[in-house]
């Protein structure tokens, strides 16, 4: 113990060792190697637990900083609101309305750099965000979301909740775990079990929503962007994976891809004969354009649409967009004889994640696997 003690923890292991004291060198050469290793684990083993409480701390400090800057708008948070997890809260704006709701609801972040919210309430929308470190608070974009559905949703249904049991073994029966589900921010509409609420996030703010229930029928709020799914996780990325639905997407982080993103409608029946329109009047990919700015950077682009027709079409017209000479296509394996898995959450459920990585990459440049496909209808 007087040895951990005199040297401060944060030190790296190997300056941990050449900081102590020579006058207590020759004891340890005298113990011989087997105590030495048993000595030099037993430092280790000291150095990570006091790394460990280190990190603990500064992430406690995070939140409580960012508890206190809530405080400034309002925002009662409790111990109940802990990182990496969605709470609800009274909203300070609309109060719930007037069936008294806990229709805010906060994001604080895994690593509590900075914590998100937004009121559901239709009458409301309030958002926001803010930083554990000194940056400026960002009070986001004030919309009103609105339901669009055949279903009759007064405005307190519309208000979202995490998943509950329903949903959560709907997506474990697809191999979706809940740390995937936590982690894109999946939820529900309140008081209605069946349908699912995929969130779009874009910079850490909530930009839109995409609702799905289990009989397959989709609908957006309207007026909402255009935007890729999962469109922070490639930020940073140089390479990207793009798929053609939500729960692609998150079967694909499930093989251990994050880089990857999903667009947010359906594929055309067909590739256009015509040629490319002009950016403004290009609104059947919008998305691309208004995500332009991540896509620019990129320089591997691996298209995993559906494997059916219009899946393909899919993918020969994102192709045309970004350039087919820094795309790739990923090519189903075969389910049986005569046909193959349709997209990535067919081969995860039937394969495995192993078997979805692979597949991924094995993925073919895009003009080779054409001219290949050409040549076989030959």
């Amino acid at each position: 113990m007087q040895i951990v003690s005199m040297v401060p923890y944060h030190l790296p292991f190997k300056r941990f060792l050449a900081n102590i004291s020579y006058r207590l060198l020759p004891p340890i050469r005298r113990l011989g190697r087997v105590r030495t290793r048993v000595l030099s684990y037993y430092i280790t083993s000291k150095f990570s637990i006091l790394q460990s409480a280190n990190a603990n701390q500064l992430l406690e400090d995070k939140v409580k900083a960012l508890k206190e800057k809530m405080e400034l708008h309002e925002i009662n948070s409790d111990d109940s609101c802990v990182p990496g997890y969605f709470s609800h809260l009274f909203c300070p704006k609309c109060k719930g309305g007037k069936s008294m709701e806990r229709s805010l609801s906060l994001h604080i972040i895994q690593d509590a750099d900075f914590a998100m919210w937004r009121c559901y309430h239709t009458s409301c929308g309030w958002a926001g965000q803010i930083f554990a470190d000194g940056r400026e608070t960002n009070q986001g974009i004030n919309k009103k979301f609105k339901v669009i559905s055949s279903m009759q949703m007064t405005a307190e249904s519309t208000v979202l909740e995490p998943l509950g049991e329903k949903l959560i073994a709907y997506f474990a029966d697809r191999m979706i775990s809940e740390e995937t589900i936590n982690r894109n921010a999946v939820m529900q509409i309140a008081g209605d079990k069946d349908v699912i609420a995929f969130t779009y996030i874009h910079n850490g703010m909530l930009v839109g929503c995409k609702y799905r229930t289990m009989e397959k029928k989709f609908w957006q709020d309207k007026g909402t962007g255009k935007w890729l799914y999962g469109l922070d996780d490639i930020n940073e990325a140089s390479e990207i994976i793009i798929v053609e639905g939500e729960i692609d997407k998150l079967s694909v982080e499930e093989a251990g891809f994050r880089n990857c993103v999903s667009v947010p409608g359906g594929a055309p029946l067909v590739v256009s004969a015509k040629e490319l329109p002009a950016l403004e009047n290009d609104r059947a990919y919008q998305y691309l354009w208004n995500c332009k700015e991540y896509l620019d950077k990129i320089s591997r682009i691996v298209l995993a649409t559906d494997g059916d027709l219009s899946g393909q079409a899919l993918a020969e017209e994102l192709a045309r967009r970004l350039g087919k000479e820094r795309c790739w296509v990923v090519r189903w394996p075969k389910k049986d004889e005569s046909s193959c898995f349709k997209d990535a959450n067919e081969v995860l459920k039937s394969l495995g994640a192993i078997a979805l990585k692979q597949v991924i990459e094995s993925a073919e440049l895009y003009n080779r696997a054409q001219a290949q496909e050409g040549h076989a209808k030959i």
